[in-house]
């Protein structure tokens, strides 16, 4: 029996006093099926932990960017009709690369996933693509999201962060053990920004010129080649260069050597989406390379450094919201989340007006019903403010389907994912460790995680660790217990 179930420990409430339904799951749909509007406590916990930290991001402050270009090489038109992923389109983008974890002046060679956004100012619209340096994530329901995050900050009474803490929030959601195994390998250290893979993570739906609907994951590689540090290089230069990461990036534009991924995704035709083994909207899972292979796209090539940084990359504001004609979401319940909490993070960070912003005004006109608030600077003059007006001024009245939509139905419920065949939260994490790392880099996470991150880690906690990553793969874990056990003799 949970803490929160025994007698006697009244549940958590919502900020008016009444009790809350759960802290766990959000109100869907099914199992499967999209969140609700009138899901109120996930609205006012997300609305609310967006309003947590002022002014700096909450998660993602310390970091850095560029603008640059995207080019479509290839014909993919048989997916999407979106204008910028057409053959020969090129589009100005911007990039902005992070740290999860850290405060805006923390060292941002730290262990931790690395922020992966990007915006596209395409000819239809700003489309932002916001991934990670890693394919999947640690917790599957947005509801997760805010407690997750304060497990990787500060103790509220010491100020200081904690790894108990942080090992509490893992081991009491095991759907985390495919990230934090990630995380804990090579790529939780890469040596610069431009020497790592990007993902969009999520899975989201590309829709083509005859209405079709496909399920689409992205993949940046670097074409510098993944280059990581050891545990001992990144802790030395966390000392010498806080912003060594931030540096790099800057220096190497400045001098002419622009970096460059190459950008292909998977495609899943639609209806596969329902019986593939694995939840395909599930994110901490990835796609087997072998069912859905890579399609190149096209190449993304940073060359222009900011001009001001507070100006175009402290006040760039990215929402995986912001889609474009052909680009839509996926019934993944993290994605459906971060497409209301992104935007609305940068109301409170920035401003009601953000968007309005040289860095994140679309290049294209913008007819919003959307007025006034702080710092409004755009603005329609003195046509109608309303729908339907007899003014003259156009609004949108589509009715019916919309072609970015899915199949759903089901009774509104909190619960998890539904299962398919081969779900499970160790499994592809076991994969990982035993058929993707070398001998070399298993050598490394046992020492990684052993040798100073679980220090600090107190009973019941650290037995439900040593599980963890015995659940992970067995001789891992065992070595891991090993090692702990004799550091602590």
């Amino acid at each position: 029996m949970s803490d929160s179930k025994k007698p006697g420990n009244p549940p958590s409430t919502t900020g008016a006093g009444a009790p809350a339904v759960s802290d766990r799951n959000s109100l869907t749909v099914g199992t499967n099926g999209p969140i609700l509007l009138h899901d109120v406590h996930f609205l006012e916990q997300m609305a609310h932990f967006n309003r947590e930290k002022v002014p700096e991001r909450q998660p993602h402050a310390k970091g850095g960017g560029a603008f640059g270009e995207f080019e479509t090489t290839a014909d993919v038109s048989a997916y999407t009709k979106a204008a910028l992923f057409q053959k020969g389109c090129k589009t100005e983008i911007l990039a902005r690369f992070s740290t999860v974890a850290g405060e805006s002046g923390s060292p941002d060679t730290w262990r931790d996933v690395r922020g992966f956004s990007l915006k596209f100012y395409t000819d239809e619209g700003n489309y932002d693509l916001v991934g990670n340096n890693t394919p999947v994530f640690f917790v599957r329901d947005p509801m997760k999201f805010p407690h997750f995050i304060r497990s990787q900050k500060r103790l509220p009474d010491s100020g200081l962060r904690d790894a108990n803490m942080q090992w509490d929030f893992w081991t009491n959601n095991p759907e985390s053990a495919h990230q934090v195994t990630y995380l804990m390998g090579v790529r939780g250290l890469p040596r610069t920004w431009r020497h790592m893979n990007g993902y969009g993570s999520h899975t989201y739906m590309w829709i083509n010129a005859q209405g079709e609907r496909f399920w689409v994951k992205y993949h940046f590689h670097t074409k510098q080649g993944m280059e990581f540090f050891t545990n001992a290089e990144a802790s030395e230069m966390s000392g010498l260069d806080a912003d060594y990461h931030r540096r790099d990036l800057f220096n190497a534009i400045a001098n002419g050597d622009h970096p460059v991924w190459v950008m292909s995704v998977q495609i899943m035709p639609y209806d596969d989406a329902k019986t593939y083994r694995f939840n395909p909207f599930d994110l901490t899972k990835t796609w087997s390379h072998k069912d859905y292979p890579l399609i190149e796209v096209g190449t993304m090539t940073l060359n222009r450094n900011p001009e001001n940084f507070f100006a175009q990359i402290e006040q760039a504001a990215f929402s995986p919201g912001n889609t474009v004609p052909g680009i839509g979401l996926s019934p993944d319940k993290m994605l459906l989340g971060r497409a209301f909490a992104y935007a609305d993070a940068q109301r409170n960070r920035i401003g009601t007006n953000f968007h309005q912003l040289p860095v994140n005004k679309p290049k294209v006109p913008v007819n919003t019903y959307m007025f006034d608030g702080q710092m409004a600077y755009e603005h329609s003059g003195n046509q109608p403010v309303y729908v339907p007006n007899s003014g003259g001024r156009t609004w949108s009245d589509e009715t019916g389907k919309v072609e970015d939509g899915w199949d759903t139905d089901g009774d509104m419920v909190r619960s998890a994912y539904q299962l398919h065949a081969e779900d499970d939260d160790f499994g592809q994490a076991g994969i990982l460790v035993r058929e993707v790392f070398t001998d070399d880099q298993r050598n490394q996470l046992v020492d990684t995680v052993a040798g100073g991150l679980l220090g600090g880690v107190r009973s019941p906690v650290l037995e439900r660790a040593f599980d963890y990553w015995k659940n992970v793969d067995p001789d891992i874990g065992k070595r891991i217990e090993d090692k702990v056990r004799a550091t602590k003799k």
